[in-house]
């Protein structure tokens, strides 16, 4: 009886080992398949709003720029007004500031923020470089053929590697390389378009030069306000959520705006405003919304260049934008009946293949990741099992 007792009693042990053996390994198994699915969610969810800021940089540059043309195709003259509508928009942009600062933060960061004086620094220094970009590109696009001031604007890719290299660690792969090569060349073909029916080529040599230079500077200090918004984002504020999208976005905005509006009255061009209105071609309604909607379009276009920068970097939200480039002429042939040439269309199959490149390389990051993140979850199990 006692033989039959103590078997039975190891029996009971045994099996009892055996179903917490498979308790233990179907919860690592459990654990493994959840850890597995976040990461894919994720990552999904990175590539969807990736793919959403790099419509609204398209969308919002090219709308932004047909209607500034039309502006000025129709009877407008105010450069400072041009200036100023690029940064105008940002009130809209409020109620989703108050969204953002009611919503419940789910985060674990515990980051100390900065200071207010650091942070009306950060937001002065930006806004100036901001309204100093605005103004520049007005004069150039006044001094200058569309093509030269596209050729010029393809220098961003440049300066914003320079700037990112040393701001932000860029690194540079074979892949993002290539990208930049033919989004540069790409903006450089429409330099030999020929622009005779804009008027263009009566400006004198002296404004020519003044257009040049103001673009080349537009396009260095655009690329220094992406490096910096970067470097903000990661090193000063170094919190990377919603709310600080909005904040940089309405804030340097508002300064800019200030600016370049101060320079509206100090100039005297206000005065010309309703001669401007009166005498637009479209109508005084259309003055309006052409003015408004250029407004709105660079806001868009300011979201999504933020956004880039906030879920990949300032590098890649200057590919997107020059991506950009070569679509404005394809739009100008229906809006403007602009003549499609050989150039223009092998510049945009450069665009797309410069595009792709900078995609695939991200599309082989996230897949080293993936691998990493696997072998973590793997690693985990294992101690579990153990």
């Amino acid at each position: 009886m006692e033989d039959a007792a103590q078997e039975k009693q190891i029996h009971v042990t045994i099996q009892g080992a055996a179903q917490e053996s498979k308790f233990t390994e179907s919860a690592g198994k459990a654990i493994g398949n959840q850890q597995s699915s976040v990461p894919l969610l994720n990552q999904y969810k990175r590539w969807l709003l990736m793919a959403l800021f790099a419509l609204l940089v398209l969308f919002g540059q090219s709308a932004a720029t047909l209607l500034g043309r039309l502006y000025y195709v129709k009877g407008g003259n105010s450069k400072w007004l041009s200036a100023f509508l690029q940064v105008a928009g940002f009130p809209i942009l409020l109620p989703f500031l108050y969204n953002t600062k009611n919503r419940k933060n789910n985060s674990t960061e515990q980051t100390k923020p900065p200071s207010p004086i650091v942070l009306g620094s950060i937001y002065m220094v930006l806004g100036t470089l901001l309204a100093a970009v605005g103004m520049l590109c007005s004069v150039g696009l006044l001094y200058l053929p569309v093509s030269t001031f596209s050729l010029i604007n393809a220098t961003q890719l440049g300066f914003n590697a320079l700037f990112s290299f040393f701001l932000n660690s860029q690194k540079f792969t074979p892949f993002i390389v290539n990208s930049l090569v033919l989004l540069t060349t790409s903006s450089a073909l429409l330099v030999l378009q020929n622009d005779d029916s804009s008027g263009f080529s009566k400006s004198s040599k002296g404004k020519y030069i003044i257009g040049f230079i103001c673009t080349l500077l537009a396009a260095a200090l655009s690329s220094l306000i992406l490096s910096l918004t970067q470097f903000a984002i990661n090193k000063i504020l170094k919190r990377q959520r919603v709310k600080e999208l909005f904040d940089f976005l309405i804030y340097e905005s508002l300064v800019a705006s200030c600016i370049l509006l101060i320079g509206l009255f100090a100039s005297g061009e206000w005065k010309t405003l309703t001669a401007e209105m009166n005498k637009f071609a479209l109508g005084k309604t259309s003055y309006t919304m052409t003015l408004m909607w250029i407004a709105v379009c660079w806001q868009i276009f300011s979201i999504g260049i933020v956004g880039l920068i906030l879920k990949v970097s300032s590098l890649f939200a200057n590919v997107i934008s020059t991506l950009g480039l070569p679509i404005v002429p394809i739009l100008a042939v229906f809006m403007f009946k602009d003549k499609m040439s050989g150039v223009k269309a092998v510049a945009i199959l450069l665009a797309i293949w410069g595009f792709i490149s900078y995609i695939y390389q991200h599309y082989l990051d996230d897949l080293e990741s993936k691998s990493r993140k696997k072998d973590v979850s793997s690693n985990e199990i294992s101690l579990i099992q153990n």
